[in-house]
């Protein structure tokens, strides 16, 4: 195990035994595995509260007592996943690491994202001692049996990793700092092609401190993240090293929390992944990956573990992660300054927005005209031609399809497409045919429509819009439905939700930047509400209506301080929170608003995942999703979703989706990541 830096305090979850006398345990462990049947519970409680170290030592006094190897006779006792973890825990950590790398390249097919987890996330000293534990363990050479196994740019970057030779985190010069940003930049974005072997020498060898400043640097001058640079020039198993080294770089817990909570999400659960990483952590940065694995998911990894595992696995899964965190949203104070952190960066990340559809180039709406009242004139209906026009042109461009329409055939075109077309594939297509605003307008009028009244549409779409939108919205509504917006959200809702609701529709959110002393005094009259304020002051009334103001009428980025001080007032994180101490609609919308200022891209891939996972699909949300965002921020939301959920929204309609209503959805989607 990597000793700590002199004065750093201790991370990891498992820690030496007091007391501790190797021949007195492995006395212990050669009872629990005599005779018929082993007690497994004592393996476990021994194994998992002795740190590695110790381990070593109970190896060597179990082969002096009883000339036995005392691996071999765990592997001999146990079984399935608790025998791997049992028998990873005994293995020094780059012994661990180096059987993980064989199994990964033996046999047929390689398990490209165990290589890209180890090698992205060791430091210098750990990939030697990998190297060297390879070569004793299988008399092979590990980079010889990585380039047999691997190829490309990703073979090459694989073994730059594997040198181990990343510059230490001394101070660096401003002036390589944005010679590396520009060479980054001339290798993708502004070359055509893409310069491979920059990126591999730059991501490969800089040291952590260095590449942060670069990557802070490369943001401000390209306005967009490293991330999204290499997503967009790089691809395969090479794209996903890239990413790895870069998170790894910016933080290697968050990495490992985000590996871990992929690993146990949707049905299944990863168990080679979970064990790799508990073993390989526990004894380095286990606690703070926990603190972020809550700040992040809203759960402890300790219940997560608990409900996705079971047995005697699940029991030294727990004791790996050394135990429960307080209630979800609650940090430790650590973790407060980690969540502040990640605050502090999602302020200054001005992600650039792009839609999937654009408007085409070379446009004739004269042709387009002909060509849909071809497609839907006799018998049948052409609907691929009608999919392929209508989801490939913008909606200003579509708006003059519909007049030329009406102008050569003296006909309405929506009403030619409702009597042609059915279906989820009807509303699909009417829905993009309409403009931006009176599509909402539609949307917000059907939620309230009839018996029962549907909240959920009607928090997604005015938590969400912005201040234009929002009054572009009010005009539409009051043209199509001769009432405002105000009086019908006034006779179908009430209480709480309502004024929330007008409030939002009033389009009066702050445009400004952030004021750190508001900020302070909007942090503390939502911890007073929430009822975590150290002292709190003020009546509950007047409290409610200052706490809805703020999350209603403040700036997004003023927010964002808002809820940055929140953390760093309470340990708290105010979504988890609004979640605990409020219930019902009113909770539903703060929450929305709370998502959508944190990352609104993030907020619809996570709706979208929802619509389609599980028995059936909501085709309603899907379809309304899909095609209000086509022109403002898919592609971000297409990029959210494969990041959260590891497959992509292409393939995710694909597996829910079928016949026509597929292919219009796919042609949005604008392309498989």
């Amino acid at each position: 195990m990597a000793k700590p830096a002199q004065g750093a305090k201790y991370r990891g979850s498992i820690h030496d035994f007091p007391g501790f006398d190797p021949s007195q345990d492995a006395e212990a462990l050669y009872t629990a595995m005599k005779g018929f049947g082993s007690d497994k519970e004592a393996i476990l409680e021994l194994i998992t509260s002795r740190s590695n170290r110790q381990r070593q030592e109970i190896c060597q006094s179990y082969k002096s007592l009883y000339g036995k190897d005392l691996i071999a006779d765990l592997k001999y006792e146990l079984t399935g996943k608790f025998e791997r973890l049992i028998v990873g825990l005994m293995r020094p950590l780059a012994y661990c690491d180096a059987k993980e790398i064989k199994d990964a390249i033996a046999g047929i097919g390689t398990d490209e994202k165990c290589l890209i987890e180890i090698l992205a996330s060791r430091t210098n000293e750990q990939i030697h001692q990998l190297v060297a534990a390879y070569k004793d363990a299988y008399e092979r050479d590990l980079e010889a049996d990585i380039i047999g196994d691997t190829s490309g740019h990703f073979q090459k970057m694989l073994v730059v990793l594997l040198q181990g030779t990343r510059e230490k985190d001394d101070v660096v010069s401003e002036d390589l700092v944005q010679q590396d940003v520009q060479d980054l930049y001339e290798a993708g974005e502004l070359k055509w092609g893409t310069d491979e072997a920059q990126f591999i020498y730059i991501l490969g060898n800089r040291s952590k401190q260095h590449l942060r400043l670069v990557f802070d640097e490369y943001l401000k001058t390209t306005g967009k993240p490293i991330e999204a640079s290499i997503r967009g020039e790089l691809s395969g198993d090479f794209e996903k090293l890239m990413l790895a080294v870069v998170k790894c770089i910016r933080s290697t817990p968050e990495y490992f929390a985000e590996r871990l909570f992929k690993a146990m999400k949707g049905l299944g659960t990863r168990d080679n992944t979970l064990i790799r990483i508990m073993v390989s952590r526990s004894e380095l940065d286990m606690l703070d990956i926990r603190e972020i694995f809550r700040t992040k998911y809203e759960k402890s990894l300790y219940n997560m573990i608990k409900n996705d595992t079971s047995g005697d696995y699940k029991k030294a899964l727990l004791k790996l992660c050394g135990g429960d965190d307080d209630a979800a949203g609650q940090f430790f104070p650590e973790a407060a300054q980690v969540a502040y952190q990640m605050w502090e960066l999602s302020a200054v990340a001005r992600v650039e927005l792009k839609g999937t559809v654009r408007p085409v180039d070379n446009f004739n709406p004269d042709a387009d005209a002909k060509a849909l009242r071809k497609a839907m004139k006799g018998l049948g209906t052409d609907e691929d031609t009608i999919i392929d026009i209508i989801t490939h042109r913008s909606n200003a461009q579509r708006q003059q399809i519909r007049q030329t329409f009406k102008s050569h055939f003296g006909r309405d075109l929506m009403a030619d497409l409702k009597s042609e077309i059915s279906g989820d594939l009807a509303r699909l297509i009417l829905g993009l045919m309409m403009p931006p605003a009176h599509y909402d307008a539609k949307q917000l009028k059907k939620a309230m429509e009839g018996a029962g009244t549907d909240e959920k549409t009607l928090i997604e779409i005015l938590a969400t819009r912005t201040n234009a939108e929002i009054r572009a919205i009010c005009e539409a509504y009051k043209e199509d439905y001769h009432k405002s917006l105000e009086d019908a959200l006034s006779s179908d809702t009430s209480g709480h939700f309502k004024r929330i609701l007008i409030s939002l529709a009033t389009g009066n959110r702050e445009e400004a930047g952030e004021d750190r002393d508001q900020a302070r005094e909007d942090a503390q009259v939502a911890a007073e509400i929430l009822e975590i304020a150290d002292t709190p002051s003020g009546d509950k009334t007047s409290l409610e209506t200052r706490f809805m103001t703020i999350l209603c009428t403040r700036s997004y980025p003023h927010l964002r301080r808002v809820f940055q001080e929140f953390v760093k007032m309470t340990n708290y994180d105010v979504e988890h929170t609004i979640k605990k101490e409020m219930s019902g609609d009113v909770r539903d919308v703060f929450v929305a608003i709370v998502q959508s200022v944190k990352n609104k891209p993030l907020f619809f891939a996570d709706k979208l995942y929802k619509s389609m996972k599980g028995a059936g699909t909501d085709e309603k949300t899907l379809t309304r999703i899909m095609v209000s965002r086509s022109e403002i921020d898919l592609l971000n939301i297409r990029r959210e979703f494969v990041e959260k959920y590891d497959k992509s929204l292409h393939q995710a309609i694909e597996g829910d989706t079928s016949g026509d209503f597929l292919k219009a959805l796919l042609a949005i989607c604008g392309g498989e990541d």
